[in-house]
């Protein structure tokens, strides 16, 4: 099928909805909200916030979901975590959070500005072309009820697109036979994904692991000796993202390319708003 849409539009889009959505994960406000309801411990908030809407679900399914996690790092803490808190009471504390994380980063002006509310439109209705098969995570937050203030209903719009693309993602890393660790160090490779201190340190896997990985990969070819791509190695990573892309495509296509391109500049507005603002730590992303 031959897509209507500029080259990459759906993924330019994608590249600044997805960080405005992960701006709760690194929020204060997070952590304030999740410590009231009891839920003290970083990890255990992270995977208690993403998977609450799948349910109180086991470690199997999360680590199925996440995909890049150390089973027995989740095993940790869920399911735990719903003994300390149920899924629908974490839930309402991520919307509190998200409230306030946009509130603090963006300032109510533009929280309340007519571009967001724009924003939220053009991204719920790209949500509309979404697909629930084999995507769980995506098809799980399509259950839950849209805000109703425009900033919540825009990330809420931001998550679905985010989880939609993410269940097509993990698709295509496992066609093309890339497991956790190498997904990791191979996306850290490229320099645009996770730092690898970030990567390793979140994720539960040791430096052995992550060493052992960088052997596979190179035993196919796929990186040198320096710990770079080869070229084979950037080629697996570009059609990784393509083949994402077409799995993705729905969405964009759905809302046009107009539409597409007035939502990505919006989003990216509001982006770099956010992190003028402090939304990210240091050195999150890149090589070091």
């Amino acid at each position: 099928m031959t897509s209507l849409l500029p080259e990459r539009a759906g993924r330019r889009c994608h590249n600044v909805l997805n960080p405005l959505h992960s701006t709760l994960f690194f929020s204060p406000d997070l952590e304030r909200e999740l410590a009231g309801i009891g839920i003290k411990n970083e990890r255990a908030g992270y995977f208690a916030t993403r998977a609450a809407a799948m349910g109180a679900v086991d470690a199997g399914t999360v680590t199925a979901t996440f995909y890049n996690f150390r089973h027995e790092l989740v095993a940790r803490h869920v399911p735990e975590v719903w003994r300390t808190a149920s899924p629908e009471t974490v839930l309402a504390a991520r919307l509190r959070a998200a409230d306030a994380t946009l509130r603090r980063l963006l300032g109510e002006d533009l929280v309340a500005s007519e571009e967001v509310a724009e924003a939220a439109e053009l991204a719920l209705r790209a949500t509309e072309a979404c697909g629930r098969a084999a995507r769980p995570l995506y098809a799980a937050h399509a259950d839950l009820p849209v805000p109703t203030a425009p900033h919540l209903a825009l990330w809420h719009a931001a998550t679905l697109l985010r989880e939609h693309r993410g269940d097509g993602h993990l698709a295509a890393l496992l066609d093309a036979e890339l497991d956790p660790v190498e997904a990791l160090f191979s996306h850290t490779a490229t320099g645009k994904g996770m730092a690898p201190k970030w990567a390793v340190g979140t994720r539960g896997w040791s430096r052995p692991d992550w060493e052992a990985a960088a052997g596979r990969l190179r035993e196919r070819g796929l990186l040198d000796e320096r710990g770079e791509l080869t070229e084979a190695g950037t080629a697996l990573r570009q059609d990784i993202e393509t083949r994402t892309d077409r799995l993705d495509r729905a969405p964009y296509e759905h809302l046009g390319a107009a539409g597409v391109e007035r939502l990505t500049e919006i989003a990216r507005g509001l982006l770099m708003t956010a992190v003028a603002a402090g939304a990210f730590p240091e050195g999150l992303v890149g090589r070091g």
